[in-house]
């Protein structure tokens, strides 16, 4: 019974880093619908897949940087700033995957699957690359 009870003693620490990736999480979203042209969660609602992969893949690109840095921080100041840094390289990512390829956001629009996948996979691979840059 120690044991469980030493482990709950870090429960409240549990629950703040929880909270605060939530909270980064929300933040991410609502600024990175923002700042692209089109209307994710709209799309997504009208079963617009080429959008829901380019949703998916930011958002998963931005929650893997998100969980090093919680594996990595010294303190939740410590992580909330490296979620800001993370919010800013996923919205870079962005930018930089529309310049190779001319009007993304309005061949999303349209229902493209491959610029839908594109966007999705170089949001992943920056958050891949992002992660592990977190962890040194």
């Amino acid at each position: 019974m120690e044991i469980i009870g030493d482990s709950l003693n870090e429960l409240p620490w549990f629950l703040a880093y929880l909270a605060t990736a939530v909270a980064l999480t929300l933040v991410f979203c609502v600024i990175y619908a923002w700042v692209t042209p089109h209307a994710e969660i709209t799309l997504i609602r009208e079963n617009n897949l080429a959008a829901s992969l380019a949703f998916a893949g930011s958002l998963i690109g931005f929650c893997m940087p998100l969980a090093s840095a919680i594996a990595n921080s010294a303190a939740l100041v410590d992580f909330a700033v490296w979620g800001v840094i993370a919010i800013i390289v996923q919205i870079v990512i962005f930018y930089l995957v529309r310049l190779p390829i001319p009007k993304l956001s309005e061949r999303i629009e349209n229902g493209e699957v491959a610029s839908g996948l594109w966007l999705g996979a170089a949001s992943l691979a920056g958050g891949m690359l992002n992660a592990a840059s977190m962890t040194n």
